[in-house]
């Protein structure tokens, strides 16, 4: 049996977690584009939104910070995420208030595909690898995601 303080074989890898974040939007989007209904879009806007902000607090409250106190050579990719989140929460806040046939929706949604791919990009080809090879523990980083995750999707309605 083991010790009361090791991880269990299935923890959760902080990476993994965050990439499958990844996955859910990019497959949201794709569903988002794949109709001309005007409802459906609304509501696949909305949960779009929803993943980013829950995505956004996790890495913001959770990664970032331990990525800059533990990987010296992060902090500017850290920073860079930073700001990129900033663009991103405020379409991810101003979209919801729109109606679906607002001349601004479509548009608006187009440029969050934008902001977050281009985001993604970074991330998974410089800042994740970085992270894997570094010290970071990447499992106990993604105990703590998963958890808070699990908090604020059910705040947010995603569970």
């Amino acid at each position: 049996m083991p010790a009361d303080d090791s991880k269990p074989q299935d923890a959760v890898d902080a990476i993994d977690l965050l990439m499958q974040d990844h996955r859910t939007v990019e497959s949201l989007f794709e569903e988002f584009s794949a109709t001309d209904d005007k409802r459906k879009q609304r509501r696949i806007a909305h949960r779009i939104c929803a993943e980013l902000h829950v995505h956004a607090q996790i890495e913001e409250k959770i990664l970032y910070p331990e990525a800059k106190a533990e990987v010296d050579e992060a902090t500017g990719m850290i920073n860079e995420g930073i700001v990129e989140h900033e663009a991103i929460k405020r379409l991810v806040r101003e979209i919801p208030k729109l109606s679906a046939t607002d001349e601004f929706f479509e548009p608006k949604l187009k440029v969050l595909k934008e902001f977050v791919e281009h985001h993604v990009k970074e991330e998974e080809s410089e800042t994740f690898p970085r992270l894997r090879d570094s010290g970071l523990d990447l499992r106990d980083v993604g105990e703590r995601l998963a958890e808070r995750k699990r908090r604020l999707a059910a705040r947010a309605g995603l569970d």
